[in-house]
């Protein structure tokens, strides 16, 4: 038997302009996982929270270092790149988070070499043996294309002799 979904309680509106309450709401979802600042204040505002109080708060942690939009990415990167994704799906998740692109080309560019992490996630996937035929190659280097890692990367994964743009 299916049960219904659960619907989120609505902020009280007593306290929805309560900068305590906001403060507590915000610890609370931080206590979970990291978050960044455009994240976090989207997501206290559909819980019912006035913008303009949870923009302070917001300001509050963020000066009190608790809330921290580089720590953000930097963990973003490494924890996306240890899975296996590649720099293009790591941008572009990060945008989509509204994370300004001056920090994430800061994180990238300080991230791991992704050259070789497209070589070990192409010989996790599919062996250390390189296909022979370019119908095979082809295949893979969507997988890594997939995955978010450049032509050079694919290259690089591939030999000095694929070109994965012919």
């Amino acid at each position: 038997m299916r049960r219904p979904p659960r619907s989120r309680a609505k902020v009280d509106p007593d306290k929805a302009e309560d900068a305590g309450a906001i403060r507590r709401a915000a610890l609370l979802l931080m206590s979970r996982r990291d978050y960044a600042t455009s994240e976090l204040a989207a997501r206290l505002v559909t819980q019912g929270y006035g913008a303009d109080p949870v923009a302070d708060v917001i300001l509050e942690l963020t000066e009190e270092r608790l809330l921290d939009d580089l720590r953000y990415v930097t963990n973003f990167v490494a924890w996306h790149a240890g899975r296996g994704q590649g720099p293009a799906r790591i941008r572009q998740d990060l945008a989509a988070a509204g994370l300004p692109s001056e920090r994430i080309a800061e994180a990238l560019d300080a991230g791991p070499d992704f050259a070789a992490l497209c070589r070990q996630v192409r010989t996790r996937r599919f062996g250390a043996v390189l296909p022979a035929e370019w119908k095979e190659k082809a295949r893979q280097a969507r997988f890594l294309q997939y995955r978010g890692f450049s032509s050079d990367h694919i290259r690089s994964a591939f030999g000095p002799d694929f070109d994965p743009e012919e």
